[in-house]
C-alpha cells in the first residue's frame, strides 16, 4: 500500500550539466540544519541546503569527472576525488581550496572520521592504494588561481599541499578503490573495490581484519547512520551486482542480511528507523523503496530520466536525495509528518 510520501513531489536540484555520481549529506547542526554535497562528472561539485536543496555554491577548480564528494561532520570543510588525479579539501563558507592532494591516478574516494577533528582525510582510486593524509601536517604552496565561472560560486585557489601521507594494506587490494568509509570506531575503515571484496581495516595494525566477496561489480558503499542518534554505528549498504548487502555497522564483516533482485542494482540507502530502505537500478531510472523486514516493494518513486547512481538518506532520516544519470538530484520525502518544503 502506498504511504502518504509516495503522494507527495520531490524536490527537483538542477545546476549540473552531466551524470551526478555522489551524493552525501552532512551531520545535523545547529538549528537542525545540515547540507548536501554532489558530485559530478561536469567537474563542478556543488553544496546545497539539505532540507531545501538549495544552492549554496559550486566548488570549481577540478579538471575532470568528480566522482565522490563528502562533508565533515561539522559540515566545516568537503573532500573531492577527482579524475584529474588529485583530491581536494575545500572551506565551505569561503570556497577556497585548501589542499590539493596529487595521486597517480583517478581518485574514486573520499572520506573523513566521523566524530575527529576531521584534519585527517582517506583516500582511493585506480592506484590501488588506501592512503591516509594528515592535513595538520605540511603546509600548502599556492598556484595559479582558476577563474571562479560566477560571482556567486566558491571558489578555488589552486593550492598543492604538503600534507604528509601513508598507505595501509600496501598491495592488498585488487582493483580500483570505488569507496572508502570510516566507521564509528575511528580506528576502523572499510573499503568497497573492484576487486569485488569489501574490507575492514584495523589503522592500528594496517592490516585487514575480514573481507566479504560479494557477487557482483559494487555500484554504492555506504555507511547509513542517524545523527541525531548517540553512537548509532549504522547500516553499512553495499549495492553489488543483482544484490543489495546490508552489515552490521558496528561489528565489521558481520551481513545483517543480503536481497536479492531480477536487475543490477547501481545503489542502495537503508533507514533502519522506519524500516525501509531504497535501491537505484542500472536498467531503470526510478527509486523503489522497500520493506526492509519483509522485503515489499511499497513505493516506485519516478520522475529522473536516467540511472541512479547514488542515494542518501539525510542525517534525520526524513527525506532521501537521489543523483542520477541525467545530471538532477530529487529529494524525496520519506517522513509522514510535514517537514522542510512540504509543510
Amino acid at each position: 500500500m502506498a504511504t502518504e510520501s509516495s503522494k507527495v513531489v520531490p524536490l527537483t536540484c538542477h545546476g549540473h550539466s552531466r551524470p551526478v555520481t555522489h551524493l552525501s549529506f552532512s551531520s545535523v547542526g545547529e538549528d537542525d540544519q545540515y547540507y548536501l554535497i554532489s558530485a559530478c562528472k561536469d567537474n563542478n561539485p556543488m553544496l546545497r541546503d539539505g532540507i531545501t536543496g538549495d544552492w549554496i555554491g559550486t566548488f570549481v577548480g577540478h579538471k575532470g569527472a568528480v566522482w565522490q564528494a563528502r562533508l565533515s561532520a561539522d559540515a566545516n570543510i568537503a573532500a573531492t576525488a577527482a579524475a584529474d588525479f588529485s583530491a581536494k579539501v575545500w572551506d565551505t563558507h569561503t570556497g577556497e581550496c585548501l589542499h590539493t592532494l596529487t595521486h597517480g591516478h583517478i581518485v574514486r574516494a573520499v572520506a573523513f572520521p566521523i566524530q575527529l577533528n576531521p584534519q585527517v582525510l582517506a583516500t582511493g582510486g585506480a592506484e590501488k592504494k588506501l592512503r591516509i593524509f594528515d592535513l595538520s601536517r605540511g603546509g600548502t604552496s599556492s598556484a595559479s588561481s582558476p577563474t571562479s565561472t560566477s560571482g556567486s560560486s566558491a571558489g578555488a585557489n589552486g593550492a598543492t599541499s604538503a600534507a604528509t601521507s601513508y598507505e595501509i594494506g600496501p598491495d592488498v587490494h585488487g582493483g580500483t578503490i570505488k569507496s572508502i568509509i570510516w566507521n564509528q570506531d575511528h580506528n576502523i575503515i572499510t573499503t568497497a573495490c573492484e576487486d569485488r571484496k569489501i574490507r575492514w581495516w584495523d589503522l592500528r595494525s594496517r592490516h585487514p581484519i575480514v573481507e566479504h566477496a560479494v557477487d557482483g561489480n559494487i555500484g554504492s558503499c555506504e555507511l547509513n547512520t542517524l545523527s541525531t542518534t548517540t553512537n548509532d554505528p549504522g547500516v553499512l549498504s553495499v549495492a553489488a551486482g543483482k544484490s543489495a548487502y546490508f552489515f552490521d555497522g558496528g561489528n565489521p564483516g558481520v551481513l545483517l542480511k543480503k536481497v536479492d533482485f531480477k536487475y543490477d542494482v547501481a545503489s542502495v540507502a537503508v533507514n533502519s528507523s522506519i524500516g525501509k530502505f531504497v535501491t537505484g537500478h542500472v536498467n531503470d531510472t526510478w527509486a523503489h523503496v522497500y520493506d526492509l523486514e519483509t522485503n515489499e516493494e511499497l513505493e516506485v518513486q519516478k520522475g529522473h530520466h536516467g540511472p541512479i547512481w547514488s542515494i542518501s538518506f539525510s542525517p534525520d532520516g526524513k527525506i532521501y536525495g537521489t543523483g542520477s544519470e541525467d545530471g538532477t538530484i530529487k529529494l524525496w520525502k520519506a517522513c509522514r509528518e510535514p517537514y522542510g518544503l512540504w509543510r
